[in-house]
């Protein structure tokens, strides 16, 4: 038997992959991976030396904790392909966004479902993961999604009512925060800056910013405050964010997103 099973060889799958590899979980050999595209097979074997199959049912007989890393337009018919292999005694995890616990459920029967949000940072190991617990799975269950989700960053556990505002916040927030990043390089290399330096400049200090509040437990308004000298250049430039209601267009922004996320998890 594999330690765990993979259903879809993806970027993301590839980084747990890494992740769970380099942190000690399971080794190489205990790792199965399934995937119709047999380049994506002969990839995922060339960088991470695991077991690998073109046959989902493969999965489901080889490894007892079973992870979904397909789109989700896919993973209803791989639902139909493998429930006659489904036993109490897998465990389902399942990254697919849209799907809720419910509809693995409904397909697969009285299992441990965990769905997870993650997020793409999990590629360089600074992902975010949220961790959803099925109507039968354990405290156990969760553990094991904990554990392998913490791999390739932060965990945290919560209710799947709330995944679509995380899906907002955390899932599609990466796009909001590479805009943010990139224009603020661009308005540098519009004043002189070759974009590359501003760029560098940009990234650097939103990655500290992260960090300052990650790590020191200090509010974000407290902050600001601490780099703001009254009258001062930082505080001209919040100015102008306060200006142009920069808070309410990242309000709209989140809302939007997370009531499309409800839409798209209705289909």
């Amino acid at each position: 038997m594999h330690k765990i099973g993979f259903i879809g060889g993806g970027k993301m799958a590839s980084a747990i992959l890494k992740g769970i590899i380099n942190s000690g979980w399971c080794k190489s050999d205990e790792i199965i991976v399934s995937d119709k595209n047999e380049e994506a097979l002969k990839l995922i074997k060339e960088n991470y030396n695991v077991n690998i199959t073109v046959n989902n049912n493969e999965v489901l007989k080889s490894a007892k904790i079973v992870l979904f890393a397909v789109k989700p337009f896919v993973i209803r018919d791989i639902m139909d392909e493998i429930k006659e292999n489904i036993t109490q005694n897998h465990i389902i995890l399942s990254i697919a966004a849209g799907i809720s616990i419910n509809s693995i459920e409904e397909i697969l029967g009285k299992i441990p479902v965990i769905r997870i949000m993650p997020n793409t940072p999990a590629l360089v190991n600074e992902g975010m993961s949220a961790v959803c617990k099925g109507h039968y799975a354990l405290d156990e269950h969760v553990k094991i999604a904990e554990e392998i989700f913490s791999s390739v960053g932060k965990v945290i556990n919560s209710e799947e009512k709330y995944i679509d505002v995380i899906t907002a916040v955390s899932g599609s927030s990466p796009a909001f925060y590479y805009y943010i990043i990139n224009e603020i390089a661009k308005a540098g290399e519009k004043l002189g800056l070759d974009y590359e330096t501003s760029l560098k400049l940009s990234a650097q200090t939103a990655l500290g910013s992260a960090k300052m509040i990650m790590d020191s437990g200090i509010n974000p308004e407290q902050l600001i405050i601490n780099v703001t000298t009254p009258g001062g250049c930082t505080a001209v430039g919040n100015d102008i964010l306060k200006a142009h209601n920069v808070s309410d267009i990242l309000f709209e922004t989140i809302d939007k997103t997370a009531k499309k996320a409800f839409e798209l998890g209705k289909k």
